[in-house]
Formats: structure tokens, C-alpha cells, sequence
């Protein structure tokens, strides 16, 4: 081939080089992650979640039809044999009753996907957790992998994750995530693989594996919120490469975070972000990412019929959990259990709502806030602060850097209409002025001994104003240099 006929090939052929070159390079950055803790524990966290604060959990399965006890129902009454599970049996369903016989009750007649996609906006929250499958098995997706056993085939005949999917999706800004049990209580693959002391994986191989994969390729969850992990090592459920492939090759592996469940060893360890126990509250900074799951029926995460009002979290309470949780730089994932027939009880709709409207108002300090210098006040113990993002302007012919903090006084000061905050005891100096959220007029304060007190706007103007539940002090604070 001559010189010039060469150079008329390469010059036709260079787009398709450069084409698998970047082609190369792309999956080269799509591969940067191994199968090691050391190489998974240094991917970034994806910043939606960090930003947006506010979760809601629903846990909804089989167990919300003998709605008694908690969603633990078929382990306590076939597996400990727990005498008050074993009696409701006895009182309630004839001799030879299963657990499988409950799934035909299971009918979701009254599950609006569109209807629980407005409470959960009005909720304040940015992002939805559904539990895709809990350690009963039974799966509320079509799974190829449950026959039999899943919300398709038996129940309500629906794909209820694609349904939430697509209302949330379609209808809100909330992002769409999923809880996954990896054990289930009676699975015969499962429980052979137990006692073979976890050295074969046919349970992982044949049913883990295959139903994580369909479940991310299908729904393409941005969360992924592992669970029942506890009785058997990370490497028996291969959970270093899962997270590789979530990571390098998942259709959602540049957005997707998942928590700290994978195998014992894990927890508070490994993951996206650190749960650590169910209701984690730690009431201090952590260095990792971590989530606050907790439910506002304090006994339960699944519905249950016996529940009684004192059982419930109160607004004040709930609103008090988000705030303290955010503070330390936590998130909060609030659970409510629908009914058998898919309604969400309305002391849950009232909690959610009354969140929301709070959030309305005092959304600037929670969303995309970080953990200031203080959490918690030194004279105050019932305040918390959050911190905004730092600004920076020019005036005069120099910059001006401003700081943003939100002290957030979960109990109203009734003696005294007045707050003491010794967090500022040596930045006095620095306040350019103090307001209230939802509150236009700048409020009074003045230095103390070990601090600053603040004056309260007059209560009955803080009732006309709807100002309810916890009230949020915006202190802007200036520091100027040439």
C-alpha cells in the first residue's frame, strides 16, 4: 500500500479509533472499582443524598394481613412459637392455617400509587424507601425469582414497586429507593446453605444474586437499603462484588447509595452510609454518612391492628428526631406500614403532613445543611444547630464572609419567652442580626455572661403565624479581612 493510500485509510478509519478510544476510556472509569473494601469504601458519596435529609420508609408485605405483633409475625409464631402470636392464631384462623394462606387476604384493593405519592411530597421528604421483599420472600415485584410467591401471582395480581416507581417518578421530585432482605427466615435453599455453616452460596447463586440484579435493572432504584444480613459472613452473600458491579456497571452506579447490611462485620463499617442499629440517633457528629431509620409507630415497622394511641410518635417528637438527626449530619428515614388493603392509617398521614408543613417553613435550615462547630447548645440542651453554606461579598472595597446558623429550639420557652445560647459565648462580635423563620421582623438579643439571650417574638403572634412545633433562630454571622 502506498504512503498516500495509507494515509487516505487512517484519515477514514480516525473517528472510529477516536470512537473506541473514548469508548476504552469511559469503560475504564466505569471499572475503577474492585472488589475490596478499601477500593468500595472510596467511592464519593453521590450528593443527592446527603442534600436531601429526609426520607420516608414503608414497610408492606403478607404480615400487614394478620396486622398483629409486628412484621416479624411468621418468625414469632412458627419460629420462637412466641405464646401471644401462637394464641391470636389459635383465637382467630382454624387448625392447619399457613402463613401462605395469609398472601390470598393480601389485596392492596385500596393502594393508590398516586395517592401515596402526594402525602409523601406534602411530607417534606426527598426520597422514597419501599421494601421490595422482606425475610418473609415474598416480593412485591413480579419476580422471576419468587414464583408463586410474589405480589403478581398471588395478593393483589399487581407490580406494586412499579407502580410507587412510577407515580413517585411521574408525579414528585422524590428520588425512588428500595429495601432488600438477603435472608429469608424459611427458604429451604437458605436455611440448607445455614447448615453447611455458610460454605455452599445456592441460596445467593440461584436467588440473592439473580433477584438484586433484576431489581436494579428493572426499577433502577437510587437506593438500595440492604437488610437481614446479620447470620452469615460478607463473603457468603459475595458483597464485596455486588458493590462492584452496582458500582461499575449497574444502570444506576453513579447515583445509587446503599447502607451498611451486608454480612456480619459490615455494619457501621462498609457502605454508602452507616446505620448502625434500627432508630441510630447518635446525638454527635459521625465521620461517616449515616441514617436515622425509625418508625413513628414505636413498636412496629409493619402495620398492626393493636397498636394503641401512646404507641405513636407525636409531631413534637417526630419533628424532634429530624432535627437532632440532621444536626449531627445524619438523615432520617421515617416509617409508616400500610394496611392489608393499602391505605396508610391517617395518624401516619397526620404526622407526615404536620412535618411537611413544618418543613415548609424551616426547609433552609435542614435541606442541604452541614453539622456546625456545635450540635447541641451548652446552655440550652434543647436546642440544635445546623449551618448553611458559607457566603462570600464585596463592599466598601472588601470581601465580607458570612456564616449561616440555624439554632433550632425544640422546647418553647414558656417562663421567660427567651432563649440563652452559650454556643456563641465568643462570637458575639460577629452576629449581624437574628430572625426566626416564617417570622419577618428581626428579633432583639443581647450579650450575657456566657453567652446571648434572644427574645421570642410575643406568643400569640407566633400561634397566628402557625409557627407550631420547633422554632428556628437564623443567625447570620460576618467576618471581614483586607
Amino acid at each position: 500500500m502506498s504512503g498516500e493510500r495509507l494515509w487516505y485509510v487512517m484519515r477514514a478509519l480516525l473517528p472510529l479509533l477516536l470512537l473506541v478510544s473514548l469508548s476504552s476510556g469511559a469503560n475504564q472509569a466505569r471499572g475503577k472499582y474492585e472488589p475490596t473494601w478499601e477500593s468500595l469504601d472510596a467511592r464519593p458519596l453521590p450528593r443527592w443524598y446527603d442534600e436531601a435529609k429526609v426520607g420516608i420508609f414503608i414497610h408492606w408485605g403478607v404480615y400487614a394481613v394478620p396486622s398483629f405483633g409486628s412484621e416479624w409475625f411468621w418468625i414469632n409464631w412458627q419460629g420462637s412459637k412466641t405464646e401471644s402470636y401462637v394464641q391470636f392464631m389459635r383465637d382467630n384462623y382454624k387448625p392447619g392455617f399457613t402463613y401462605q394462606d395469609f398472601a390470598s387476604d393480601f389485596t392492596a384493593e385500596l393502594f393508590n400509587a398516586t395517592e401515596w405519592a402526594d402525602l409523601f411530597e406534602r411530607s417534606g421528604a426527598r426520597y422514597v424507601v419501599l421494601t421490595s421483599k422482606h425475610h418473609e420472600g415474598y416480593t412485591l415485584w413480579p419476580s422471576k425469582h419468587a414464583f408463586g410467591w410474589n405480589a403478581l401471582d398471588v395478593g393483589p395480581h399487581r407490580d406494586i414497586v412499579g407502580e410507587l416507581a412510577g407515580a413517585i417518578r411521574n408525579r414528585t421530585g422524590l428520588t425512588f429507593g428500595v429495601y432488600y432482605s438477603l435472608f429469608e427466615w424459611f427458604n429451604r435453599l437458605y436455611t440448607d446453605d445455614k447448615l453447611h455453616a455458610f460454605m455452599k452460596r445456592e441460596y445467593v447463586d440461584g436467588k440473592v444474586w439473580p433477584e438484586l440484579q433484576e431489581l436494579i435493572n428493572t426499577y433502577r432504584p437510587e437506593v438500595l437499603w440492604s437488610d437481614g444480613d446479620w447470620e452469615a459472613p460478607d463473603g457468603y452473600w459475595k458483597a464485596k462484588e455486588f458493590f462492584a458491579w452496582l458500582y461499575n456497571d449497574s444502570p444506576v452506579r453513579d447515583t445509587i447509595v446503599t447502607n451498611d447490611r451486608w454480612g456480619m462485620g459490615t455494619l457501621c463499617l462498609h457502605g454508602d452510609f452507616h446505620t448502625c442499629s434500627d432508630r441510630y440517633n447518635p446525638g454527635v457528629v459521625q465521620k461517616h454518612k449515616w441514617e436515622n431509620a425509625l418508625t413513628i409507630d414505636k413498636q412496629s415497622w409493619g402495620h398492626r391492628a393493636n397498636a394503641r394511641l401512646e404507641d405513636f410518635l407525636t409531631s413534637d417528637e417526630l419533628i424532634g428526631e429530624l432535627v437532632t438527626t440532621v444536626s449531627c449530619g445524619g438523615n432520617v428515614l421515617i416509617n409508616v406500614g400500610p394496611t392489608k388493603a393499602g391505605t396508610i392509617d391517617p395518624i401516619f398521614a397526620e404526622r407526615l403532613v404536620a412535618m411537611g408543613r413544618w418543613l415548609k417553613v424551616n426547609g433552609e435550615a435542614i435541606y442541604k445543611s452541614q453539622p456546625w462547630t456545635y450540635q447541641n447548645d451548652t446552655l440550652t440542651g434543647s436546642t440544635w444547630y445546623t449551618m448553611g453554606k458559607p457566603q462570600r461579598t464585596r463592599s466598601s472595597g472588601r470581601d465580607a464572609h458570612f456564616t449561616t446558623v440555624y439554632a433550632i429550639v425544640l422546647e418553647y420557652p414558656y417562663k421567660t419567652n427567651s432563649v440563652q445560647l452559650g454556643a456563641f459565648s465568643n462570637q458575639v462580635t460577629k452576629i449581624v442580626q437574628i430572625t426566626m423563620l416564617g417570622y419577618a421582623t428581626q428579633l432583639k438579643w443581647k450579650p450575657s455572661a456566657d453567652g446571648i439571650v434572644v427574645e421570642f417574638p410575643v406568643k400569640n403572634e407566633i400561634d397566628r403565624l402557625k409557627l407550631h412545633h420547633a422554632w428556628t433562630l437564623k443567625l447570620t454571622l460576618s467576618s471581614r479581612w483586607p
